[in-house]
């Protein structure tokens, strides 16, 4: 079987220039505030980085700006909350498999922790229960991670239901750490937001929205419903009317979805395919970081990089 993390790795190397990957992973180091830091080494200044982190005798001899890299001496654990019922098996906008989408967002955030020397855990499942992986480091136990999230998540599981899984996670964990749900696109009832809110006032918390697929085009096959197996025929999905309203609602619903977020506080952000990932999940940590440090009075600016599709050389 081929090893996922790898296949993680190439795409991210692919959708990414060097440059854009170390601001991606200055992102990730700025989640948690008030761990322990030690000296690691220099590199070039950004927009967005701390004028006090600039080292001023080695900017001297070196002719343009650097800045002091630190790595965190005491580990912080990440818990991937993550949807694997049915419907993370239909497809995306992209007409990719949404859990695939799903497991290239978790493996990069995954691959970040181990970066940063940090363990990550796993609560996944569906409407019928849960399933938590402890907290370990290493990359074979990000690959397990990974393999469980995708062999879970298929048409013939149990209704998808991420509400369960926040609320094994209210149950079980009571140690602050860093929650990251992925789950397809969810529109928390009132019963939801309480227990975000309830999470939040626990632990950090991320949201990332793999997003749902068009309805068919002309000449497609007919449709259907995975969460309950409603068909949609090919020939009313390709109604202008319909489509015209199918759109109208999605657009609705996302701005609904998008005010419970911000009401909350949570940052939230999401992919309709596995080329969007990288720049989303980068715009996702900068949103978290700016609204924790409108929070604690900071000021926050970040360079946005440049994602691409197509090889990139180091540069």
């Amino acid at each position: 079987m081929a090893r996922l993390l790898q296949q993680v790795q190439s795409k991210m190397f692919i959708f990414a220039h060097r440059r854009a990957l170390g601001l991606l992973d200055g992102e990730y180091g700025s989640l948690f505030k008030g761990r322990s830091l030690d000296f690691d080494d220099l590199r070039a200044y950004t927009p967005g980085d701390e004028v006090r982190d600039i080292d001023w005798k080695a900017t001297a001899r070196h002719g343009s700006p650097l800045v002091k890299r630190y790595v965190a001496v005491r580990r912080q654990t990440v818990l991937l909350v993550v949807d694997t019922g049915r419907n993370m098996a239909a497809l995306a906008a992209s007409g990719e498999c949404k859990r695939d989408i799903a497991v290239q967002a978790l493996g990069v955030l995954g691959y970040l922790a181990h970066r940063h020397g940090d363990v990550v855990g796993l609560v996944h499942g569906n409407a019928e229960g849960s399933r938590t992986v402890p907290p370990r480091s290493g990359e074979d136990h990000l690959e397990r991670l990974l393999q469980d999230v995708r062999r879970s998540a298929v048409l013939d599981g149990g209704p998808s239901g991420i509400a369960h899984q926040l609320g094994h996670v209210l149950r079980t964990f009571s140690r602050r750490m860093l929650l990251v749900v992925v789950a397809d696109g969810l529109l928390p009832d009132a019963a939801t937001e309480m227990l975000l809110r309830r999470l939040q006032a626990r632990h950090e918390v991320l949201w990332f929205t793999v997003r749902d697929a068009e309805l068919a085009g002309p000449g497609d096959s007919d449709a259907f419903e995975v969460a309950d197996g409603s068909g949609i025929p090919a020939a009313i999905a390709a109604d202008p009317a319909v489509r015209a309203a199918y759109l109208q609602a999605g657009i609705e619903r996302e701005q609904r979805r998008q005010e419970v977020f911000r009401r909350l506080g949570i940052a939230e952000g999401g992919a309709g395919g596995s080329a969007d990932v990288l720049p989303e999940l980068f715009a996702l940590l900068e949103r978290h970081r700016t609204r924790t440090s409108r929070g604690t009075g900071r000021t926050a600016s970040s360079g946005r990089p440049t994602f691409s599709e197509g090889p990139q050389h180091a540069g």
